[in-house]
């Protein structure tokens, strides 16, 4: 029986050889700055905003296979925007513009999706893409919840989907080396880890405000609980800057979420338990911003604390310290263990020095990539347990394998969050 190839089978059986399909390279049927149709990946942007701008630029940027075709935003003078911005860096290329995300995934043309939405979109689309055969990058923190994070771990196996999450920290030099010096005992036994990032999540009391034009508010809400339109959720165009959405409850995870999922990703990383996390969450005795600590089975301690540089991690070992940051990379007492080379007996982690072309390979050898769902997963899983910790203020004891916590029926209730009706982030 025939079985007609198109494109997206075309790129997840290319791995299988040439016995199973023959690729015919760019060269043959490209010309010089054009890809080939067969050789390349059409993308759907769900999330024009600045961050979905940004991310526009670094696939233009460094993957000239991987081509914008599709975009989506409930905001009319973002998706314009963003729409100016692609047609200057693809003046050939047609690309199609939704309002409503189940469009674009229904578009046969779209391989894979980038996701750019505000953090309580995450699950309910990237569910939703992995059912509809496509592939999936995904701004950090993955997940609003632990339960949506691990929705989204299951229907990405489920359907066989390759996962990449935005914590590019993984594809840096600097944090590599960070994580393998830890790794193979540069400065001794790790004995605890302090990261200083910012607030946990708060209540989000903002009075209401009239949604501008062009905007459809309804459905920017989408599965969080309906509170009507503020400017610091959703800024007009002209400011041009990060939203306070990230800030508030049902909408983000504060500032514990946001940058930590980039710092508390690295210590996970260093520490190998890419698929664990902390057993014991321990909040100040007082309400407090700051002073949590988190504890691993092996007894390394991770304090939540400014000790001194703000989002930034510092590895303590019994024979050195290691701190890291976007900004620089320290080591004591040998400095200069900041720079050298590892041994070649040395362990090693997984390499990538570019995250857009990371995911891009993966999709094309179907090997998951160095930021997969799962890592991620567990990443915003720390963050949003935390988060969980200095809200219920008492000790929490936390079952990283059942992922759930113990003889705690009230903390276990917040690792999910109500859910408006029409929406489903489990239905896979």
């Amino acid at each position: 029986m025939n079985q007609k190839l198109n494109r997206r089978n075309f790129l997840g059986k290319a791995a299988l050889g040439a016995a199973a399909v023959t690729i015919i390279p760019r060269h043959v049927m490209g010309g010089k700055g054009f890809v080939a149709a067969n050789d390349r990946i059409n993308l759907g942007y769900i999330g024009t905003g600045k961050q979905g701008r940004i991310l526009l630029n670094y696939f233009t940027q460094n993957c000239k296979d991987a081509v914008p075709v599709a975009a989506c935003e409930v905001y009319q003078a973002k998706l314009d925007l963003f729409m100016q911005q692609a047609k200057k860096a693809h003046p050939n290329g047609s690309i199609q513009t939704y309002e409503f995300y189940r469009e674009l995934l229904a578009n046969p043309d779209v391989d894979a999706v980038v996701i750019a939405t505000p953090d309580h979109w995450h699950a309910q689309i990237a569910v939703d893409a992995a059912k509809a055969g496509k592939d999936i990058y995904c701004e950090k923190p993955m997940a609003l919840t632990v339960a949506e994070g691990r929705a989204m771990v299951d229907a990405t196996r489920k359907y066989d989907r390759i996962f990449q999450t935005g914590n590019m920290q993984r594809s840096w030099r600097d944090f590599r080396h960070a994580v393998e010096l830890v790794r193979n005992g540069y400065i001794g036994e790790i004995r605890e880890v302090n990261v200083h990032v910012g607030d946990p999540v708060v209540q989000c009391n903002l009075p209401s405000e009239k949604a501008p034009d062009g905007l459809n508010w309804d459905l920017w809400v989408g599965p969080s609980l309906y509170r009507d339109f503020h400017s610091e959720l959703a800024p007009p165009i002209e400011r041009d800057i990060y939203p306070n959405w990230r800030n508030y409850r049902n909408f983000g995870g504060g500032m514990i979420t946001d940058w930590g999922a980039h710092m508390f990703d690295i210590v996970q990383w260093g520490l190998d338990m890419d698929e664990s996390g902390p057993v014991e969450f321990t909040p100040p005795d007082e309400p407090a911003k700051r002073g949590l600590k988190m504890t691993y089975a092996n007894g390394v301690v991770v304090n939540h604390v400014n000790w001194g540089e703000n989002n930034a991690v510092q590895f303590i070992g019994s024979e050195g310290k290691i701190e890291i940051s976007r900004g620089f990379l320290r080591t004591f007492p040998n400095e200069k263990l900041a720079k050298a080379d590892l041994k070649e007996t040395d362990k090693r982690v997984y390499y990538s020095d570019n995250h857009y072309q990371d995911w891009i390979k993966a999709l094309r050898t179907r090997q998951r990539p160095i930021s997969d769902v799962e890592t991620g997963h567990r990443t915003a899983s720390m963050c949003n347990l935390a988060n969980i910790a200095y809200e219920l203020q008492r000790p929490l004891k936390w079952d990283p394998k059942k992922e759930k916590f113990e003889n705690d029926q009230y903390a276990d209730a917040m690792r999910t969050r109500a859910i408006r009706g029409k929406w489903d982030f489990t239905d896979f």
